[in-house]
C-alpha cells in the first residue's frame, strides 16, 4: 500500500531528526571509534536521498 504524502513528509521529518541526534552523537567520536554509528548516520543520509 502507497504511503500518503503527509506519511511521507512525516517519515522525513523523522529521518531528519534522527540524523540530526546521530550527527551530535558523531561530533563527540571525531576519529570515528563507533562504526556503527557512522555507518548509521551514512544509511539515513542514504534513506533521505531517495
Amino acid at each position: 500500500m502507497a504511503l500518503s504524502k503527509k506519511d511521507l513528509a512525516r517519515k522525513k521529518a523523522n529521518l531528519r531528526s534522527k540524523l540530526e541526534m546521530l550527527e551530535k552523537k558523531a561530533k563527540a567520536d571525531p576519529l570515528k571509534r563507533d562504526k556503527a554509528l557512522h555507518d548509521e548516520i551514512a544509511d539515513v543520509k542514504k534513506k533521505l536521498a531517495e
